[in-house]
């Protein structure tokens, strides 16, 4: 395919490239393992052959403002500290729901146009370190940006600023392995139970997403996991039932948020999700084994409290996007001392 506007991004030498015949190259960044030929992008429409060497848009800079870690979401890193948050254009999904399509789906639609500048890693760090922040990659895709995540990862290194992402989990097992070692935390989402529903939703498998789940997590990266209970692909307890134990399967100890599903894009017209679906996906998730399962805002402060797996007592009490009290001492609970699963310092 050929970008919207392909004449305004700044293009840059890309990793993870595979030379072809016929001045072909093969992009090893993502499961798409697109071929490109000369001048041609791919799927995501952010990498492209140029001369036969494989090209980036996304040293790139379109969004940058301070969050709370919770936002991503983080319940069990950093709990009450802030993330710089970037992005540049682009998604390796197209999915019908995305709340942020005007920046993810660049190349596919054309409302939403190329609207990056060429990042700056040093001023990006800074700032972060001005901020008392670390640094996320979120709101398109930051598996697409992996020559960024690795320039502010070793600027952000010797100043002791992390570096985390709020991903589609969509990256080969080379990519992951490139990524890994310089990523604090990782948030990925599972949109859908089977294959059919997630191509249907997203136009991509699901098997590498949940392949990336256990990957990041063997290679010691924090792992927390999101579902959006969107309507018509993880609306329903078997769909959900399933998502849980494939999470728990890789670790009962991985924070499983609970995303209400917000009618946009070309979902507009659906309805939210409800409170009691919620409620009941929670104790779907507990039935399988998870030890923290969060709803963000639907359920209350219940949905975003985080209690001692062993005694049950209360432990971190949130607000939407803030801690309100954390009784956590070194990561252990304060009232038995057993160490709860996460990055507390």
């Amino acid at each position: 395919m050929t970008p919207a506007d392909a004449a305004t991004p700044q293009w840059n030498p890309a990793l993870l490239a595979a030379p072809g015949r016929d001045g072909r190259v093969r992009c090893e960044l993502c499961p798409f393992r697109c071929v490109l030929a000369e001048g041609r992008t791919g799927i995501c429409a952010v990498r492209r052959n140029s001369g036969g060497q494989l090209q980036t848009a996304t040293l790139t800079v379109a969004a940058a403002h301070v969050d709370a870690v919770e936002r991503k979401p983080f319940y069990h890193f950093r709990p009450g500290s802030r993330v710089l948050t970037v992005a540049a254009p682009g998604c390796t999904f197209r999915c019908d729901y995305c709340v942020n399509h005007r920046l993810s789906q660049f190349g596919r639609d054309v409302t939403a146009p190329w609207t990056g500048e060429p990042a700056n890693p040093g001023d990006l760090v800074a700032r972060a370190a001005a901020e008392n922040a670390a640094i996320g990659l979120s709101y398109s895709e930051p598996g697409l940006a992996p020559e960024l995540t690795l320039e502010l990862a070793r600027l952000a290194r010797p100043l002791g600023i992390p570096v985390v992402w709020k991903s589609n989990g969509f990256l080969t097992p080379e990519a992951i392995a490139l990524v890994a070692p310089v990523l604090a935390a990782v948030n990925i989402d599972v949109k859908a139970a089977d294959d059919d529903d997630h191509r249907r939703l997203t136009g991509a498998p699901l098997a590498p997403v949940l392949d990336a789940i256990a990957q990041f997590h063997a290679a010691g990266v924090w792992v927390e996991v999101s579902t959006p209970l969107v309507t018509g692909t993880a609306d329903t307890i078997g769909a959900l039932t399933t998502i849980a134990r494939r999470v728990a399967a890789v670790s009962p100890e991985l924070p499983w948020h609970l995303v209400r599903f917000t009618p946009d894009y070309r979902l507009a017209g659906g309805a939210p999700t409800s409170p009691a679906l919620l409620e009941a996906a929670t104790a779907v998730g507990r039935a399988a084994g998870l030890r923290f399962v969060y709803v963000e805002r639907a359920l209350g402060p219940a949905g975003r409290r985080t209690d001692c797996p062993g005694c049950g007592a209360a432990q971190i009490e949130r607000d939407v996007w803030s801690v309100r009290e954390n009784l956590l001492k070194d990561g252990a609970c304060a009232s038995c001392g057993r160490t709860l699963p996460g990055v507390w310092r």
